[in-house]
């Protein structure tokens, strides 16, 4: 059984005193693992670093075996992510999630190219967060939890869409909230692809997300608790907004 693809390394760890078993995100064999020989080594291992694009030759005995991998560089993503605390936090969190939400060995084509495309946007926090928020509702959507935010569940309006329902991820308007505001999820314009998409609003966007990731998702695959490395992503974005706002109002 063998194979060729490629894919983003998502986490590496040793094997004996001179293999690795690595974890890779690829295009059309999904989320696989596999042992690289001498994945070790001080040539090697500076290669597999979390987020590097690599070539990937898979080839095992039978299919269910684990089976070995033959790694080529394509390129390498460790000086972006090292940039700043965002960056590698942001890198941390993709890479956990992918590893956490996907099943092994199941193709998903459209997610993967999303991935490859916002890891290609690391070290740009301008717009990386923007990019990252997208890049979990691709996720939700490709797990079976997308958000239906199009119209009103409870009156079928198009306007003044302010809430998302926990309960459907459906959007509520104003109106259609009534009484029950209060347990609703925010649901800024940017979680629409609206508008200019501040920060404070990414922000509050995670929240709602988060929200879907944790007590949607997490449960249905056997109540494991989300990947930390998601909160911590969140929480020094949230850093840099509040530092940001701090800042203007000193000024």
């Amino acid at each position: 059984m063998e194979w060729r693809d490629h894919g983003i390394l998502l986490s590496t760890r040793r094997h004996g005193e001179t293999a690795a078993i690595i974890e890779v995100f690829t295009e059309d064999h999904g989320r696989h693992a596999g042992v690289v020989r001498g994945g070790a080594s001080r040539k090697i291992a500076p290669v597999l670093q979390p987020g590097a694009q690599l070539d990937l030759a898979w080839r095992a005995r039978l299919e269910d075996h684990i089976g070995t991998f033959h790694v080529e560089p394509l390129r390498s993503r460790a000086a972006a992510a090292m940039s700043g605390r965002l960056a590698l936090a942001g890198l941390n969190a993709v890479c956990a999630l992918v590893g956490f939400c996907l099943p092994e060995r199941e193709a998903h084509g459209r997610l993967y190219r999303q991935t490859e495309r916002l890891l290609d946007l690391l070290g740009q926090d301008e717009i990386w967060p923007l990019a990252y928020l997208r890049w979990e509702l691709a996720l939700l959507e490709e797990t079976g939890f997308g958000l239906d935010l199009s119209a009103c569940a409870v009156t079928g309006a198009q306007d003044d869409l302010v809430y998302v329902s926990p309960k459907s991820g459906r959007a509520v308007s104003r109106a259609g909230a009534g009484d029950w505001a209060a347990r609703m999820l925010p649901l800024p314009p940017c979680l629409r692809g609206e508008g200019t998409a501040p920060d404070a609003e990414v922000v509050q966007a995670l929240r709602t997300t988060g929200y879907f990731l944790e007590q949607k998702l997490a449960p249905e695959l056997g109540h494991r608790p989300l990947p930390e490395a998601r909160a911590r992503f969140v929480a020094a974005f949230s850093r840099t907004v509040q530092g940001a706002a701090k800042g203007d109002e000193d000024e």
